[in-house]
């Protein structure tokens, strides 16, 4: 829709222009530092940082009517500056000008109703929030919108001339920031750290074909993400994992959209999140709290996080009570939610503070944590592709927890789920032609079921001719051989004929 076609009382506010005061707030002694260098940590305790708008109450204000206005035509119009995460402006960046937005096509991510079968099969309403219908087929591009645009903000305010950014990845981070970088030109470069051995081949070819600079270490994210912070604390480079709290900012979009999705009403609805390095469940947690604290919603969702029981330390400190809570990295093995195998998760100290506001919201049942077997995973990944639903390993992490949660009580009858699936399935594929095969490697510890799996059937025909590249047939054996393989298709699939 063109602006002109925008309600007049709205248009002029569809095109965002700065306001607010943002600052960077330590989680630890509450210092305070404006936003025209980037920090990742107090310079003073090394404690993480937070952004917050000093300015929020303007936004409380005008009241919700206002924001579900503004926010649903800004969705309608055709201009590239409020089609991604800034639609939502004024609650993820209010201080950036529209000049420096960075825009490529993501978020806005299809939330589908779970099919009929697949309901009946878990017991439970659902729908999924496809997040791997991004640009680089991942959740990851969310965050790195917003840390990029602050970038490129950084770069003109200070006139920089070069920059490189940096990150830890296994494999979504790496995609996302290494092409997000590229669209900032050749000024821009993006170097990208992989642990070797833990990266599918799908996801190692995207910062590659951005043009990044691909370095593979020894070990597990962990370490990779170890050596990007020494990195980022000796030179002057640009750190992109969710330590940046710009990252976070532009995550906080999912939460945004799934109030938007179910028109601003979220009564007796569950959202189940992958934890891997708590940045998205973290910013997931943020924008809901702001959106309630604006009273754009009038209630809040429950969350549930999940971990794969090869990576489980959020859900090791949550289980116990709050007075014996401490936070233990743990080491990792194997999981197929690769993103998942990540010991000590660097956002864990913001994941902490806005769970513990969330809960003081919201009541003691509003936020938990559930753990899940890897043949959990995998088996909830098929069975959503067997009805219907293309979700990633980290989706079927996030269904796994759902089937878990509805087990053991943690979900009620009265709710329904959102599944976030975080990334594309045909970046882990190769996972998925291992469990029909049979070929999981061991340390992965998961049996395929038979009743899940799938494989190919190769058509073999004895006495006609077979068509083959460089081989002529004649009409009649072109003929012969339609007529042969038909006839085997449908004997094998016992097909009946025509009357």
């Amino acid at each position: 829709m063109r602006l002109g076609k925008i309600p007049e009382d709205v248009r002029k506010l569809i095109i965002p222009m700065p306001s607010g005061e943002m600052v960077y707030e330590c989680l630890g002694c509450g210092a305070k530092f404006p936003i025209q260098r980037l920090y990742y940590v107090c310079p003073s305790c090394k404690s993480l940082m937070l952004l917050k708008d000093l300015k929020f109450d303007r936004l409380i204000r005008v009241g919700a009517n206002y924001w579900h206005r503004l926010f649903d035509h800004r969705l309608m119009v055709n201009h590239q500056s409020v089609r991604g995460v800034f639609c939502y402006h004024e609650f993820i960046a209010p201080e950036i000008p529209e000049e420096d937005i960075v825009f490529l096509g993501e978020a806005h991510t299809p939330m589908v109703q779970a099919p009929d079968e697949l309901v009946k099969e878990i017991g439970a309403r659902m729908y999924f929030k496809l997040d791997g219908l991004n640009p680089t087929a991942s959740f990851k591009d969310r965050g790195m919108a917003c840390a990029l645009t602050f970038a490129k903000y950084l770069k003109r305010v200070q006139k920089l001339n070069n920059l490189m950014t940096v990150c830890a990845s296994t494999g979504d981070t790496s995609a996302a920031a290494a092409l997000y970088a590229a669209s900032l030109g050749p000024e821009v470069k993006s170097v990208v750290l992989l642990p070797k051995g833990y990266v599918t081949p799908q996801q190692l070819s995207q910062p590659l074909g951005a043009g990044a600079t691909v370095i593979e270490l020894p070990g597990v994210f962990d370490d990779c993400m170890k050596v990007v912070e020494r990195l980022s604390e000796i030179y002057n480079v640009v750190l992109l994992n969710s330590k940046n709290p710009w990252r976070v900012l532009g995550q906080e979009s999912y939460a945004y959209e799934v109030a938007q999705q179910f028109d601003y009403e979220l009564r007796d609805m569950v959202l189940f999140v992958p934890v891997g390095n708590a940045g998205n469940i973290t910013a997931i947690l943020s924008g809901l709290l702001k959106f309630f604290r604006a009273k754009v919603l009038i209630r809040l969702p429950r969350i549930i996080a999940v971990q794969s029981a090869r990576a489980n330390p959020v859900y090791k400190y949550f289980l116990k009570p709050l007075e014996q809570r401490v936070f233990k990295p743990v080491e990792v093995t194997p999981s197929v939610a690769q993103a998942a195998m990540i010991g000590n998760p660097v956002s864990f100290p913001r994941l902490n503070r806005l769970a513990r506001e969330y809960v003081e919201e919201m009541g003691q049942d509003s936020f938990g944590v559930v753990e899940v077997t890897e043949e959990n995973i995998m088996e909830s990944m098929v069975m959503a592709n067997r009805r219907g639903l293309t979700i990633c390993t980290q989706g079927g992490e996030a269904l796994a927890g759902l089937r878990v949660a509805k087990a053991s009580g943690l979900f009620k009858a009265q709710e329904t789920a959102v599944i976030d699936s975080t990334a594309h399935a045909l970046k882990f594929i190769d996972f998925q032609n291992a469990y029909f095969n049979g070929t999981l490697e061991s340390e992965y510890g998961i049996v395929s079921k038979p009743e899940l799996t799938n494989k190919l059937h190769s058509l073999e025909l004895k006495g006609v001719k077979v068509p083959s590249l460089g081989t002529e047939m004649s009409q009649e054996e072109k003929e012969d051989f339609v007529i042969a393989a038909a006839e085997e298709i449908g004997n094998s699939l016992g097909l009946s004929p025509k009357d």
